[in-house]
């Protein structure tokens, strides 16, 4: 038995509420974990700091006021509350009950919140390739409100009754969860009751809402492609496809870590740890990360807007 078991031992028979759970670094490499936090804190640091950017850039640049760099603040609100709930509530091994719950809650919220951001993106881009006319006249900024608040409310009233269960079920097996930070399929393992609804409920969550999201953005590239094709120019269509690469590429970088997350925990339970560990953080990391990244590179007005904030112009200078 090692220490780390022996830690929760007396732990291992409580429900609900009273229950604290342990969350896991790396098993095998306790005793330089101290070291291996340092780069995963400056990744989520990074994280941070590049969505503050991005919104920082869509606030202040008058000319960003437009429904594309809406749905992009959107996207980079959506990532820092991921890194910060991340960061914020995963210092300690030990977790309570309910602070793990409120984390699972914003975690699972803000993923879902993230995949109906990216579906208004992939709407934006089939009105400004196939409808450049109307464009201004169908994404109203009461629109564009009205869609951001649907998709927080839908994800958020979605995951409550899921949640919500977890309060009454005893917690009886070991209290390690398998992960840095707590995640529902992770906790529901743990539990000495019957989970049938929690595990039906969770995949017919994952495939309505997932499965919606990806379709529309799946229908709507149908149709960009459609109208692209019929620009007689080979440049023309390289200039209108050139302006979705940014978005393809945060749909990927979302949704191919969250489905190999899913899938290693309901098909491969008894994989090695290192796995779900590795798929957990690629998970949370990966987006946040690289989303700005992405549209800082292939976005010609954000890079600009970066490149003033880390060059600004010198006050009172003339050309001589």
């Amino acid at each position: 038995m090692t220490p780390w078991d022996s830690l929760v031992r007396g732990s291992n028979s409580s429900s609900g509420q009273s229950a604290s759970f342990y969350l896991t670094g790396i098993p095998g490499y306790e005793n330089v974990q101290p070291f291996i936090s340092i780069p995963f804190c400056a990744f989520y640091l990074t994280a941070i700091v590049g969505n503050c950017t991005i919104l920082h850039i869509i606030h202040t640049d008058n000319s960003l006021h437009e429904p594309m760099y809406y749905f992009l603040a959107m996207l980079s609100l959506t990532d820092m509350v991921l890194s910060l709930f991340r960061v914020l509530w995963s210092i300690s091994r030990e977790i309570q009950f309910n602070t793990c719950v409120v984390q699972m809650f914003f975690i699972h919220t803000f993923s879902f919140t993230e995949s109906s951001v990216l579906l208004a993106m992939a709407l934006d881009q089939y009105v400004a390739i196939c409808h450049p006319l109307r464009y201004a006249t169908i994404l109203t900024p009461a629109l564009i409100t009205k869609i951001g608040t649907a998709a927080l409310l839908r994800s958020a009233f979605a995951m409550i009754p899921l949640l919500a269960r977890l309060a009454f079920f005893p917690f009886c097996r070991s209290h390690i969860l398998s992960h840095s930070y707590c995640l529902h399929q992770d906790m529901i393992q743990l539990a000495c009751a019957d989970t049938k609804f929690n595990v039906i409920y969770g995949l017919v969550l994952i495939t309505v809402l997932w499965g919606m999201d990806s379709l529309g953005i799946f229908v709507s590239y149908v149709f960009i492609l459609h109208s692209v094709l019929r620009i007689s120019s080979q440049e023309g269509r390289f200039k209108a496809l050139s302006t979705c690469v940014s978005h393809i590429c945060a749909v990927l970088i979302l949704y191919v870590p969250m489905i190999g997350l899913s899938i290693v925990h309901r098909f491969a339970k008894h994989s090695p740890p290192l796995i779900h560990i590795f798929m957990a953080h690629i998970y949370l990391l990966v987006p946040p990360v690289l989303n700005p990244v992405i549209y800082s590179v292939k976005t010609k007005q954000i890079r600009q807007g970066v490149l003033r904030l880390l060059f600004p112009p010198k006050i009172g200078s003339t050309v001589m």
